[in-house]
């Protein structure tokens, strides 16, 4: 426990910020600038390079009753997309984010397609899976990455990774949607027919 927190300190953006200006402190005494001051302007530095650094990854959302009723999962959507806005992304992954969340968002609706997909316990697994799990593990994974992996030669990045995962989820989508549509098709025209027979 306590070496996870010290690791997670070590690779804290405020520690890497503060230790870059740290070593800019040391520079500074090895070329004379700072004198012998020295170590107030190292731990100045630090300070500064702390202070400046870019606030710290949000936590991932907290999804209490995982149930498979429709409106719970909107909730969950709802504290997904909460997530989502605080999670800065690269612009391709951010972009397919915002294919996704959008339908997604037209899956949840509580209108015809909502009453569709109440009848498809699948469908709406599909939907929790993605929502609940898929979607933040992706995205935190992502946010996660240590920045010496980012740099690692001859490995797909992470930004090409998340990417990919978030195309899988859309197709996902986009099959769960399709199938929708059938249902629904395949619902009008044996409501036409049961019409037509009742008034031959």
């Amino acid at each position: 426990m306590a070496t996870s927190r010290v690791v997670g300190f070590l690779e804290s953006r405020k520690n890497i910020a503060g230790s870059a200006c740290g070593l800019v402190g040391l520079a500074l005494t090895f070329t004379g600038v700072a004198g012998p001051y020295w170590p107030v302007v190292v731990v100045g530095l630090y300070g500064a390079g702390a202070l400046i650094a870019p606030p710290e990854r949000p936590p991932l959302p907290d999804f209490p009753s995982p149930s498979a009723q429709l409106e719970e999962i909107r909730g969950d959507f709802g504290r997904l997309r909460e997530y989502l806005d605080g999670v800065e992304l690269p612009p391709a992954a951010a972009g397919r984010l915002i294919e996704l969340t959008g339908l997604l968002t037209a899956l949840l609706d509580p209108g015809w397609v909502g009453e569709v997909l109440a009848q498809d316990p699948e469908g709406v697994h599909t939907l929790s899976r993605a929502v609940r799990q898929d979607i933040p593990e992706a995205v935190d994974t992502y946010v996660r990455t240590r920045w010496w992996t980012r740099l690692a030669p001859g490995q797909e990045s992470p930004e090409r990774h998340l990417e990919r995962q978030l195309g899988l989820l859309h197709e996902e989508a986009e099959r769960l949607a399709a199938s929708l549509r059938e249902t629904e098709a395949r619902r009008q025209e044996s409501h036409t027919r049961y019409l037509e027979e009742r008034n031959p």
